[in-house]
């Protein structure tokens, strides 16, 4: 009998139904042991399920070669990001039918993919969780697929990983005490990294180096703590992929940058891969207003908008600021020059 799960809104691979969803007879055994690696740990690891591989690594490495920086490669890292946009076989990695396929099978939902990012050496990032760079409304529904495109030792900044940190409660702005509305600065990954180097700390969780081989993925899950720890040897590259899904029927937002209850959340509409189209923003089935996703971003504490929003109506925005209308100022002067810092109503 098929399970009828109560709680669509949890990915499958993260539901307390877990032995029930993946005890179905129409899920695969191989699904089924990824799904059981991301949930004990927050990770797994596939091969790339592509014939051709090597010929498609090493098209990116030649043609991908040249458009780095490699003369200010410093204490940071190289990268560039969607680079599916100029080169094939980056999309051919990041559209792969089997890797989508499986993570629509272990989420519950279809996966698609909305950013890539490749990489010539190690990144050399303190460890981190995605879910405050973008998160999804339900949560938890984005996952990172990172693939070797050669063989990477310790001296060449692997990856690196928390196992079991992806069944942490998902920190954000409200946890660590920050408004990003009337932050003094954009707020980055630093404001985190305090709280998660004590959470780590706390629990105990010791890290794990992932040594890959040409052609090995590792599937995370949004919350699992991951970096890269330092390319201590200059004369090894370390090319990689980075490809991160959403799934369908969600909202998509940049945590690190909001404040909800506070009228200032980011949203995200991004380009799927696949497709080449923007994905609109849901929730439960009902398209988020496009009126509210502007007027929720451009009251920014740090960016002032050029313009006013293309729904901006003068009149309402009046009869919203009696202040402003009996000190018969234009409308769209006073919220370009005030009305958003404020966090004026845009109608009544």
């Amino acid at each position: 009998m098929h399970f009828n799960n109560p709680l669509p809104g949890i990915p499958s691979v993260e539901s307390p139904f877990f032995s029930k969803i993946f005890s179905d007879p129409s899920v695969s055994e191989d699904v089924r042991r990824v799904a059981t690696q991301l949930r004990d740990n927050g990770f797994a690891v596939i091969d790339f399920p592509d014939d051709q591989f090597d010929q498609v690594a090493e098209a990116i490495k030649a043609n991908l070669h040249d458009k780095y920086d490699w003369a200010n490669w410093g204490d940071g890292s190289l990268r560039l990001m969607n680079a599916w946009e100029i080169d094939q076989n980056v999309r051919r990695i990041a559209t792969n039918e089997k890797v989508i396929h499986l993570l629509s099978q272990i989420f519950g939902r279809q996966a698609w993919p909305f950013q890539t990012l490749n990489f010539p050496v190690g990144t050399q990032q303190p460890p981190h969780s995605d879910s405050v760079h973008f998160s999804s409304v339900p949560e938890r529904f984005m996952c990172g697929v990172w693939t070797a495109l050669e063989d990477i030792d310790e001296d060449a900044g692997p990856l690196v990983y928390y196992p079991g940190s992806h069944k942490w409660p998902i920190y954000s702005m409200e946890h660590i005490g920050v408004c990003a509305l009337n932050a003094e600065r954009t707020i980055r990954q630093d404001a985190f990294e305090p709280a998660w180097q004590a959470l780590v700390e706390q629990h105990g969780v010791e890290p794990h180096i992932f040594r890959a081989k040409k052609g090995q993925s590792l599937i995370w899950l949004a919350n699992l703590l991951h970096g890269g720890i330092s390319h201590k040897d200059r004369s090894k590259t370390r090319w990689s992929q980075v490809t991160h899904y959403f799934f369908n029927g969600c909202a998509y937002w940049i945590p690190m940058h909001s404040d909800p209850f506070y009228g200032n959340i980011v949203f995200r509409e991004f380009r799927n891969v696949v497709t080449g189209e923007i994905v609109k923003n849901e929730y439960l089935g009902n398209r988020i207003p496009e009126d509210f996703i502007h007027a929720s971003q451009t009251r920014r504490y740090d960016e002032k908008p050029s313009t006013v929003p293309s729904f901006f109506d003068p009149s309402l925005y009046l009869q919203a600021n009696p202040d402003v209308a009996a000190a018969g100022m234009d409308a769209a002067q006073h919220y370009l020059s005030h009305g958003w810092k404020e966090r004026r109503p845009l109608a009544p």
